[in-house]
């Protein structure tokens, strides 16, 4: 009995295969059109995307096999969804080699964070409900794009809807698929699938040199860093914990910094660890043995890469819908994150009226001095937090 116990161990379950494929399938297929559009509205070609999210793709399979074979833990990573919403509501003041400068900065500041302890205490001091501000304030305007579609496509915008509150109820994990593979299959029944560009080339890597502008790395690089440092990077690491799980957090960190220092020149905007997907990867319904779930996360890694093989297909189909359609797609696929943010931003705590004035600057979409709404959403929110803690200091010494 032993024997054949141990053998039993040694074999994988069909549900390690099932469930790393279904993250990996969530992770990539439920945001690929939003980082698709991210990265074309800030200035890059059909090719330059397609090579990001290439890049990407290779990257996050890359860490994931190579930090789950290591810590022998299921360490999923996957792209900053929260950072690319960050980027499609950006206004593009430079350059695509500024742009991919920022992402190099803003990977260097990843790891820098993980190298200096320090610094890795001081982000953790921002206040969680202004942090969750700024990322539903991010995004907000995409959430409301979704409704705000229904005008042209009311019947593309019903059966997501449908779909998704459908499968929500039902089977979470997978409202978005779902409801994006419904919205596919209504665009090809009606013939609603516009051709792709023509005479544009989306095969392969596109190295590009970057530029560093200090104004791209404020308005850009900053408020991505730090979106994917609490939206993602943050809540990867509980989901581990909460797994029974002991991650070195720094060295995860670490490791998502280099992983999107690989990719950034190729045009991929932010590697992180994953909080959904690795929800799935880290249960027992992924694998039964505690000690042995840690080959989900290299199955998860092996998806992916093989994902980056179709990523130039994807980006072609993707960038020639029409915008309506991709504002229904993209819509979709934000909305849970949104709820969590509005739930994170109104949670109790002191912080509630910074996280109010942070998510308003940031969801109006201004620009001022070429600094983006995101950074300024973000400066008013630490402004009102330390205004706020500072009337309450002197309240308490008067009462002294």
């Amino acid at each position: 009995m032993s024997v054949q116990r141990g053998v039993e161990n040694r074999l994988l379950p069909p549900s390690a295969w099932t469930s790393a494929f279904v993250a990996a399938a969530i992770g990539f297929g439920a945001t690929v059109p939003l980082v698709a559009l991210a990265l074309h509205g800030l200035g890059a070609t059909v090719a330059q995307a397609a090579s990001a999210i290439t890049a990407l793709c290779l990257a996050i399979s890359a860490a994931s096999a190579i930090t789950s074979i290591r810590l022998r833990m299921p360490v999923t990573f996957g792209w900053s969804t929260p950072g690319a919403a960050l980027l499609a509501a950006a206004a593009p003041t430079v350059g695509w080699q500024a742009i991919v400068g920022a992402f190099v900065a803003a990977a260097s500041m990843n790891v820098v964070l993980a190298s200096v302890p320090p610094l890795d205490r001081l982000a953790g001091r921002i206040p969680k409900q202004v942090s969750s501000a700024l990322l539903a304030g991010v995004l907000l305007p995409f959430c409301l794009a979704f409704f705000g579609a229904a005008g042209a496509r009311p019947l593309l915008v019903a059966a997501v809807l449908l779909v998704f509150l459908a499968f929500r109820h039902r089977a979470t994990r997978y409202a978005i698929p779902a409801a994006m593979c419904a919205g596919l299959v209504l665009l090809v029944l009606r013939g609603d699938v516009a051709p792709p560009p023509s005479g544009v080339s989306a095969t392969g890597l596109i190295l590009t040199t970057p530029i560093l502008s200090p104004a791209a790395v404020v308005a850009i690089g900053l408020p991505l860093f730090l979106v994917t440092l609490a939206s993602q990077n943050l809540p990867g690491v509980v989901v581990l914990r909460a797994a029974g799980y002991d991650p070195p957090a720094r060295a995860l960190l670490l490791c998502a910094g280099v992983a999107s220092l690989a990719a950034a020149p190729f045009g991929g905007h932010a590697v992180n660890l994953a909080a959904v997907t690795s929800a799935i990867c880290t249960s027992e319904d992924a694998h039964p043995s505690h000690e042995r779930r840690w080959v989900v996360g290299v199955i998860y890694g092996g998806f992916y890469g093989m994902f980056g093989l179709f990523s130039p297909t994807l980006v072609h189909l993707f960038l020639a819908m029409r915008p309506e359609v991709l504002a229904v797609l993209t819509g979709v696929a934000l909305l849970p994150a949104l709820v969590t943010s509005l739930e994170g931003s109104l949670d109790g705590g002191g912080d509630r009226d910074a996280a109010i004035v942070t998510l308003l600057a940031t969801a109006s979409g201004f620009t001022l001095f070429g600094l983006g709404a995101a950074f300024w959403g973000l400066v008013s929110g630490l402004a009102a937090t330390m205004l706020a803690r500072l009337a309450t200091r002197r309240r308490s010494s008067r009462s002294l």
